[in-house]
């Protein structure tokens, strides 16, 4: 489809990039880990009622992991670049002004005053930090990091978060959280944590803060690029009613390989609606089924239950795409977001994979809820799926996966949950 003189054009670093990360080039592995960000320092402020049970049903790391692997939202290799920088205004329970949240003591750091013209309400502004999850990844990384965000934000949005923006400009989430340099926080995304809080919150943070110094990281370069959006309004929306007990929200993992039993038509359907219900328009859903009708199903039009998109098995093949990752081939099935064509602009590029991200976070807490084992997929290569299915070349990738089914010994049905409190980790 040719290209109209409106509409966005691509990016030469970000489209090579993408290129990049989708090609089959094994990334080169790394001499040593590079550690994350240094956490603050001081003792910190213990969030107060309700952030507390926010924070800590979507970010605080579990108190039995002293490395703080385990955490409510995924991350891929368990690196968790995603930091949240809370905004907190006048007339709330937490006192006005900046602070950085630590997930593994499960307290806030004030980082900065607030402007004098704070609106009400509190503000997370979420960044990444590139390093690790780039030494780790190499190229294939940037990707991940986007999806991590989405993630994070589901995580905040299932815990009660009140709306959430995807598609702010990177300078103005920067200055509005008060970063005077993107190094190793780039800002991606922003929420409202509580319900009060005007159209404009965004902008007021930022009024009394200058731009940041842009990132000398490659990848904070393209993030950089990938969020800028300059003269832009932010376009907010609003999170989705809490649904789940606080339990599941806390207990969710990402299950190890080996849950080969798939799950009903019901539960695909259940999941499948789930993750179109929250994903961005242009992302598409199918999963992955085998047993004696293999093939890619999708949503019927219905919005009840999956219909048949390919006949085939494509487990194997999709096993391959995912950095070879044999365990894929045999479990029970593989849900998928695709999209994102090559040529695509860099404000499509980070709102499809964010809100990849996003809508996935929502699917796997479907999934658990119904008592199925899942674990996310975020790095594919050669995963063309509208080629594969013979359509055009690079207009219809795979951009995230999540794996579910059962084992031999899990019941069928939605898990029991215990009814105690679960313990604050603070």
């Amino acid at each position: 489809m040719p290209r109209t003189a409106s509409a966005p054009a691509p990016d030469p670093l970000v489209a090579a990039a993408l290129a990049r990360a989708r090609s089959g080039r094994v990334p080169r592995p790394p001499a040593a880990l590079p550690r994350a960000a240094a956490a603050p320092r001081g003792p910190g402020i213990a969030p107060p009622p309700p952030l507390d049970r926010l924070l800590r049903l979507a970010l605080a790391a579990s108190p039995e992991d002293l490395r703080g692997r385990l955490r409510p939202a995924p991350s891929a290799g368990a690196l968790h670049p995603v930091t949240a920088h809370l905004l907190a205004g006048p007339g709330g329970a937490l006192p006005p002004g900046r602070h950085r949240y630590d997930p593994l003591h499960h307290r806030l750091h004030p980082t900065g005053p607030a402007p004098a013209d704070a609106p009400p309400g509190t503000l997370a502004v979420l960044t990444l930090d590139p390093v690790p999850t780039t030494a780790h990844y190499g190229h294939r990384g940037w990707p991940l990091l986007l999806l991590d965000a989405g993630h994070t934000a589901a995580a905040l949005a299932l815990a009660g978060a009140a709306a959430l923006c995807l598609d702010a400009d990177g300078d103005l989430l920067a200055r509005a959280a008060g970063l005077t340099t993107t190094g190793r926080h780039h800002p991606v995304a922003a929420l409202r944590l509580t319900p009060e809080g005007p159209a404009d919150a965004l902008e007021r943070w930022a009024a009394d803060t200058d731009p940041p110094t842009r990132s000398p990281h490659p990848t904070g370069r393209l993030l950089h690029a990938l969020t800028r959006a300059p003269g832009t309004t932010p376009s907010w929306q609003a999170a989705p009613a809490p649904r789940h007990a606080d339990a599941l929200l806390l207990q969710r993992r990402s299950a190890p390989p080996g849950f080969p039993h798939p799950p009903s038509a019901a539960e695909l359907g259940a999941v499948l609606r789930t993750a179109t219900e929250h994903g961005p328009a242009a992302v598409s859903w199918c999963a992955a089924t085998g047993g004696l009708r293999p093939g890619l199903r999708r949503l019927g039009p219905d919005g009840r239950g999956p219909v048949l998109l390919a006949t085939g098995e494509a487990r194997p093949t999709l096993a391959a795409w995912a950095a070879r990752q044999d365990w894929i081939a045999d479990s029970g099935a593989l849900l998928l977001a695709h999209g994102c064509p090559g040529d695509a602009p860099p404000a499509a590029i980070r709102a499809a994979h964010l809100g990849a991200g996003y809508a996935m976070g929502h699917a796997q807490l479907a999934a658990a809820a119904l008592g199925l084992r899942s674990r996310p997929v975020g790095s594919w290569q050669r995963a063309d799926l509208g080629a594969a299915l013979g359509g055009p070349a690079d207009r219809d990738w795979v951009l995230h996966g999540l794996a579910l089914g059962r084992t031999e010994d899990d019941p069928s049905g939605p898990p029991a949950l215990p009814t105690a409190t679960p313990r604050d980790p603070s």
